[in-house]
């Protein structure tokens, strides 16, 4: 029997979004239920439900920064439990075969990832609905553990943007010893200085923003350069193994390139579109620096990430709201005006009738 849910939809690019009922399918024998206690608001939401990046389908009903508890599960599930404090983020399934999927990366699936939202189910081709509503349906593979110790509400954006800045830091080997920059203090770049901070690095923050250092600190950075500063860019010339670039527009990559060593590497986790304007090609050959990229994470490295969050005391900084507020709430994500990120609570769409 499927399943009436409540949410909230986009109908359009350029229509508030608006109350919205629509039907999940019914369980299979690996799905686990959610019930969605918070949902976290993330930008590519907002680019999403303005078809921003092309390719929306409408209704569209955003959302995969999802933590709630287990309502039931399948016949076929043992991880999980009623009752199960569970997280589900950017994906709800892959293909599970290829070579990404073998080595528990399937966002870079070859069949290409189903998402939690704006994507088809992989076996009856019925769209997918994400966490903008008070229910989810989820196969065990794809679904994570919330461990003890860890606030729910402030551990809803880990499930994107924690996991988005954790993989590449990871993969990296970021540790003791070694220099890290973060460019951007938005959702992304607060939980890569936390990160980085709590690996043992020695952190950075660039910033075009004047007045960001006591802020920055406290969320880990051991120093803070204004990149707008010619004098600051040139005393940490040659100085980083690896930056972090958080910042979802183009920018000019070849100040901070300036700034790597020999080796160093410069990560973009926010920008979805050219590097504009063009690398000068001579800023990486001579020394061997790299231009990289990274997306989200797998499931595995997700639950790691969680493990390690729960561990250190990590969470993101987060301003919870209603339902009911999430135009507002694009709205001033626009104006940059949240620390650093909205998530909705879904106890409020019971006063929806």
């Amino acid at each position: 029997m499927s399943l009436s849910i409540r949410g909230y939809a986009a109908h359009s690019p350029t229509a508030p979004l608006a109350p919205y009922q629509f039907e999940r399918r019914d369980p299979r024998p690996d799905d686990v239920v959610i019930d969605i206690l918070y949902c976290g608001v993330c930008h590519s939401d907002l680019h999403q439900a303005r078809n921003e990046w092309g390719g929306t389908k409408y209704p569209l009903v955003p959302g995969h920064e999802i933590i709630g508890r287990v309502a039931s599960v399948g016949t076929d599930v043992t991880a999980f439990k009623p009752g199960d404090m569970v997280g589900v983020g950017c994906m709800v399934d892959s293909c599970r075969h290829c070579e990404a999927c073998a080595q528990g990366l399937e966002q870079y699936c070859k069949e290409f990832p189903t998402f939690t939202y704006n994507s088809v189910d992989r076996h009856d081709q019925r769209p997918n609905y994400g966490g903008y509503s008070e229910r989810i349906l989820v196969s065990d593979k794809f679904v994570l553990r919330i461990p003890d110790g860890l606030d729910p509400k402030s551990a809803a954006p880990l499930l994107c943007a924690g996991i988005t800045t954790w993989s590449p830091l990871r993969h990296w080997k970021i540790g003791k010893g070694q220099k890290v920059a973060v460019i951007g203090l938005g959702g992304l770049g607060h939980m890569g200085l936390k990160f980085a901070k709590a690996m043992g690095a020695d952190v950075t923050l660039f910033t075009r923003t004047p007045g960001k250092e006591q802020e920055a600190r406290r969320l880990g950075a051991d120093h803070v350069v204004l990149s707008t500063d010619s004098k600051q860019m040139e005393a940490v010339a040659g100085h980083f193994d690896f930056i972090l670039d958080t910042v979802p527009h183009p920018h000019d990559l070849g100040p901070y390139l300036a700034t790597l060593k020999l080796n160093g590497v410069h990560v973009l986790v926010g920008l979805v579109e050219p590097i504009e304007p063009p690398v000068h090609s001579g800023a990486l050959i001579f020394g061997r620096r790299s231009i990289s990229g990274s997306l989200i994470g797998g499931i595995e490295e997700t639950q790691e990430m969680l493990d390690f969050c729960a561990k250190h005391g990590i969470s993101a900084d987060v301003e919870m709201i209603n339902m009911q507020d999430i135009n507002d709430a694009y709205a001033r994500m626009l104006k940059s005006d949240v620390r650093y990120r909205f998530v909705i609570d879904l106890a409020s769409l019971k006063n929806e009738t």
